[in-house]
């Protein structure tokens, strides 16, 4: 299974979001950056899904997601923010946008649903 890619320059909630998801069997890979996290799919790491902070220094959640899309049109991308209009600047970027605080539980359905489309299980 391809790591999930957590990036977020906040180390307690980026570990924190890594241990929920580990429990659940999840790999898990963590960038506290967007820089670093680039640099990681430039050096051909191979992710499943990205999971992104909306407020980072450097490199914000939405230029982010953007360099991404260039790099990969289809890569399923999480994107967690504690500001609701933070929403609007996501718009075209096939994102999932979910408010801050998320739920251990809400974090694991919906890691799986972006991993694992509907269309891709099995019985």
């Amino acid at each position: 299974m391809p790591a999930i890619l957590i990036v977020d320059d906040n180390p307690i909630q980026a570990v924190t979001r890594r241990l929920i998801l580990e429990k659940a069997h999840f790999p898990v890979v963590i960038a506290e950056s967007g820089p670093v996290a680039l640099a990681k799919f430039d050096a051909g790491e191979l992710f499943g899904m990205v999971i992104t902070d909306h407020c980072m220094p450097e490199m914000g959640g939405p230029e982010l997601v953007r360099k991404l899309r260039e790099q990969s049109a289809t890569l399923p991308n999480m994107e967690l923010s504690g500001l609701p209009e933070a929403q609007s600047e996501y718009e075209g970027l096939d994102v999932t946008f979910r408010l801050k605080p998320i739920q251990p539980q809400e974090l694991i359905d919906l890691s799986r649903t972006l991993l694992f489309p509907p269309y891709c299980q099995t019985a």
